[in-house]
């Protein structure tokens, strides 16, 4: 006897049963193989027969056959295939937490061209859970990156020369309320949608880097992220934390943006769907672009 990697084995079990009378009652004979993989009945009667084959971690096999007369029957070679190990495993609490911990720590050193934070993005295969604590870590961490407020800066200019949101005035104090709205606008975004809703709704707002597949399979999944997520159990389900989130930063900033640049309902509406295909671009951008450019991400996972 044999496993399927061709090594013989001692001790395997090997039961002969046949007919041993007129009436069909069974007789049975046990044997065990020996060091060569090999067993022996002797003194068996003609007749059909059954042998069962059988030994821990494989499959029994068995054989039939008629004994003639005088007859040696020779088997020939029984394969066991082995068992298919069925393996559970089991992580406590705290260490998914630590776990977590530490892939959060990974995505904190995340920066494209090792400059524009790229936290919201995990390259892991099997990523663990955040807790609600750590949806609030992670959005803290982005509202007060260097860059945050550089950018803010950036476009709190470029809107003072414009002239957006004209009833905010110009000068220092029309620059500052400029970017003190650009500022809320992050803030209020990534707390909400990135930390309170994910944490009463039990979804995970990081994009889960897909990698594998052809170009249209990975498109696809990165434009219907844009509106299903990961919820903390590890399946897909409606982002109800992006969309809501969206509604609630888009109502939230008619607080402290000039009264004649406020949006109405619709107007809100309007800004949740362009704010969905922006998401969906990001997505693809992520898919396709950002981990050749993000160095972390190239180091600790393989292209």
């Amino acid at each position: 006897m044999t496993g399927t990697d061709g090594e013989t084995y001692e001790g395997a079990k090997v039961v002969l049963a046949l007919n041993g009378t007129e009436t069909g009652a069974q007789a049975a004979q046990t044997i065990e193989t020996d060091s060569t993989g090999e067993f022996l009945f002797s003194g068996v009667p003609a007749g059909p027969f059954t042998l069962a084959v059988s030994s821990a971690g494989f499959v029994t096999q068995t054989v039939t056959g008629v004994l003639a007369p005088g007859q040696a029957y020779d088997a020939k070679m029984i394969v066991l295939p082995m068992l298919e190990a069925t393996n559970e495993v089991r992580v406590s609490a705290s260490a998914q937490m630590e776990i977590a911990t530490e892939q959060i720590h990974i995505e904190e050193q995340q920066r494209v061209l090792g400059v524009l934070p790229n936290y919201y993005v995990s390259y892991e295969k099997n990523p663990m859970p955040l807790t609600s604590r750590q949806k609030f870590q992670l959005a803290f961490r982005s509202s007060v990156d260097p860059f945050t407020f550089l950018l803010t800066g950036v476009f709190a200019g470029v809107e003072q020369a414009q002239n957006t949101f004209a009833g905010y005035g110009q000068g220092m104090q029309g620059y500052g309320k400029r970017f003190g709205a650009n500022y809320a606008d992050t803030v209020v975004s990534n707390t909400i949608g990135g930390a309170i809703l994910p944490s009463l709704f039990r979804q995970d707002p990081r994009y889960f880097y897909k990698g594998t597949g052809s170009i249209r399979a990975r498109t696809e999944y990165a434009i219907a992220t844009a509106v299903i997520c990961k919820g903390d159990n590890m399946r897909w389900q409606l982002n109800y934390s992006g969309i809501l989130g969206g509604l609630a930063a888009g109502g939230i900033s008619n607080l402290y943006y000039p009264s004649s640049d406020r949006s109405g309902v619709e107007l809100t509406f309007e800004n949740l769907a362009v704010g969905l295909a922006g998401s969906a671009v990001q997505n693809i951008f992520q898919e396709f672009v950002v981990k050749k450019l993000t160095p972390s991400a190239r180091r600790a996972q393989p292209q």
